[in-house]
């Protein structure tokens, strides 16, 4: 079964433009449930905010769609992108 977080972005999906949602879904990834906060991952402080602000009433439905309506989803920076290179040693 899959994870919570992906639960809510397979219908957050089908209500974001697709390029939209590949922008700024694509780059989370599932930390923990705690039953009442989901932990996701982000690479950067802008996508965090970027996903706070416009897409919070996203997240919102599809948790209480999910059955999850006091689950509140919690973006912690990672710091690391994918396309990030590896600092060279100092």
């Amino acid at each position: 079964m899959a994870n919570p977080w992906e639960a809510a972005l397979a219908l957050i999906r089908s209500r974001v433009d697709p390029e939209d949602f590949r922008r700024w879904f694509g780059v989370t990834a599932y930390a923990s449930d705690s039953g009442d906060q989901i932990t996701v991952w982000v690479p950067t402080e802008p996508i965090r905010r970027h996903l706070q602000i416009h897409y919070q009433e996203h997240i919102d439905r599809a948790l209480e769609a999910l059955g999850r309506r006091d689950t509140h989803v919690r973006f912690v920076v990672t710091g690391f992108a994918e396309d990030d290179e590896e600092a060279p040693p100092q």
